[in-house]
């Protein structure tokens, strides 16, 4: 155990200093560059080449019908690990990660991106 004396001078720097944290929600930080949050999905840019749904490691995104016969990917946030493969495998940009990672819901179903 260390003496009480060497303690001390570390416990004051402690109590002087800034906090590290922020009262969230009141108070929120600018995301940093580079995050991956929630994707934004452009159907007019998409080619349905599903390029997206094959490489996607967790299975997240998968193609579904729409009018017209034709088939999008549909994005379910429940089981996506953010990871960015589906905007990189995109030929037409048509995925973008963005910004916002507060994805909180209720109800299942509700974190879907079409």
């Amino acid at each position: 155990m260390k003496a009480p004396g060497k303690m001390l001078p570390r416990i004051v720097g402690f109590i002087l200093r800034r906090p590290v944290t922020v009262r969230y929600p009141k108070e929120r930080l600018t995301p940093p560059e580079g995050l991956r949050g929630k994707m934004k999905f452009y159907p007019e840019r998409c080619i349905n080449c599903g390029l997206c749904a094959r490489d996607c490691p967790s299975g997240a995104c998968t193609m579904h019908d729409v009018e017209g016969g034709k088939k999008q990917p549909q994005f379910d946030l429940d089981f996506c690990t953010f990871c960015g493969q589906c905007a990189e495998s995109c030929p037409k940009q048509a995925i973008e990660m963005t910004k916002e990672f507060e994805l909180a819901h209720y109800n299942k179903g509700e974190a879907i991106v079409k």
